[in-house]
């Protein structure tokens, strides 16, 4: 599947609570966006039901891709394009189980070469390695060198990787050359004072193509 953006954007509920998540995926969106991530960890189920449809049509009137962090259900619920998968969250073989073949499945490999091996065998159409860089969303998360990226790319030719923690738009650039596929940024975009802005600087920094889950 072709893409035209490197940038993944990955929601965060208490940076983005209420209203405001729905006017700031719509302005990243609008910016050029076409990978959206849906991640909150609450129990409150009627309202993530409710935000992840919204999102998910924002996203289709936008031809981007709409994925739920952990929760496999409510994605087949809402009719979502995918997961992304942490360790300890649902085997990518049981979420495309329940998904089927044409989901988009990724999983969070941190630094490990093992674990994306793992994932890649278990059917993930792409891995995220990192974290590279500080990263207000995982800041306990271990530190990996950009090598990993070159390493991954090398290993695993046919698999889109995706670089996350602390990607900014001053750091973008050495990330994509060590063979990052996507660009998975939380605070450096929704926290920005224009965040469709901030989408469009994103894009023209990774200007080039990418492909997303093909063999």
């Amino acid at each position: 599947m072709k893409q035209t953006s490197h940038l993944y954007a990955i929601t965060d509920s208490q940076l983005l609570p209420g209203e405001k998540l729905i006017s700031a995926v719509n302005a990243a969106l609008k910016g050029g966006c076409k990978l959206v991530q849906y991640r909150d960890k609450s129990t409150d189920q009627s309202r993530r039901f409710s935000e992840a449809k919204t999102l998910l049509t924002l996203c289709s009137n936008h031809q981007a891709m709409f994925l739920i962090n952990d929760d496999v259900s409510l994605a087949k619920e809402v009719g979502a394009h995918g997961v992304h998968l942490g360790q300890g969250d649902t085997n990518p073989v049981a979420a495309r189980i329940i998904l089927g073949s044409n989901a988009i499945i990724g999983v969070t490999c941190h630094d490990s070469l093992a674990l994306a091996q793992q994932a890649i065998k278990d059917s993930a159409n792409y891995i995220a390695v990192g974290r590279f860089f500080s990263s207000n969303t995982k800041p306990d998360a271990p530190p990996a060198p950009l090598s990993l990226l070159t390493e991954a790319k090398a290993k695993f030719p046919n698999t889109s990787i995706a670089a996350i923690g602390g990607i900014t738009l001053e750091n973008v650039k050495s990330v994509l050359s060590a063979g990052a596929d996507l660009l998975a940024v939380c605070h450096s975009l929704f926290a920005a004072d224009d965040i469709e802005a901030q989408a469009k600087l994103f894009n023209a920094a990774s200007s080039s193509s990418f492909l997303l889950g093909e063999d």
